[in-house]
């Protein structure tokens, strides 16, 4: 479990998040949702480590990671797998070889058992023998499969996943989808996805945040999100009519 309490951060003198408390739950599909420059992408970027709050605290499995030391700090990181939008994979690297980078870095675990990991994971997305592939010779869904098996080869406690179905058509973003929720059961993981994909929310989620304004300003589940009377979080979840007529579908099922 990730519990986030009382966080905020400012660049200069813009205070982008606002005492913020959150608690991500294990085996849950975690998601943060908000328009964009509303602090989700910040928050995520606190979460890894890569940015350092003003106050509050960031406790993973009970223990305040602002208050690890460097050690600490990269013995916890190795338990986090991160899935950045675009894949963020090397271009001159394979698919193996992009997988194996994590493996190379943090164990000594040997070329055989490196393989194997590698192999595991690439039946895990459905990308079997696609291991000398170079990223240009991959589509759009190959790439971000590649990027979860590279998050996911260390076995991860922690899975964090940037705009996953960013770029993607809707029929590929549901493989994504599928295989996101089935990895966070299988592996056992708390799984944090920052999206804008409202189909992904609905389809997903376990538990969703709402961030506006620095300010976590509504939290709940799906079916909750659907009765919500929350203004800027309708104003956003359901902008176009094609979400509206969802919401509505949905509202007269359950009022059925």
């Amino acid at each position: 479990m990730i519990q986030v309490k009382n966080l905020s951060k400012s660049f200069r003198e813009q205070s982008v998040l606002k005492n913020i408390t959150i608690d991500f739950y294990p085996r849950n599909v975690n998601f943060i949702i908000g328009r964009s420059g509303q602090g989700k992408s910040v928050l995520t970027k606190c979460m890894v480590g890569l940015f350092e709050p003003d106050a509050g605290e960031l406790n993973y499995a009970g223990v305040n990671f602002l208050s690890m030391s460097e050690d600490e700090r990269r013995a916890l990181r190795q338990q986090m797998g991160m899935l950045f939008q675009g894949a963020a994979l090397f271009d001159s690297m394979t698919v193996e070889e992009n997988i194996l980078f994590p493996l190379n870095m943090f164990t000594n675990l040997s070329k055989k058992e490196k393989l194997n990991l590698v192999n595991s994971c690439l039946e895990r997305v459905n990308l079997k023998d696609k291991n000398h592939l170079y990223p240009s010779e991959l589509s759009g869904g190959m790439k971000k499969r590649t990027g979860i098996a590279r998050a996911i080869v260390m076995n991860p406690k922690y899975l964090f996943v940037d705009e996953p179905n960013s770029g993607l058509d809707p029929e590929t973003s549901l493989v994504i989808d599928k295989l996101i929720r089935e990895l966070t059961y299988e592996l056992g993981t708390t799984t944090v996805v920052v999206s804008h994909d409202m189909n992904s929310v609905m389809e997903i989620g376990d538990r969703i945040n709402f961030i506006h304004n620095g300010m976590v300003e509504w939290q709940g589940n799906s079916n909750e999100l659907i009765h919500s009377e929350n203004k800027n979080l309708e104003n956003f979840v359901f902008a176009s009519d094609f979400m509206q007529e969802i919401r509505d579908n949905l509202r007269n099922k359950h009022q059925g």
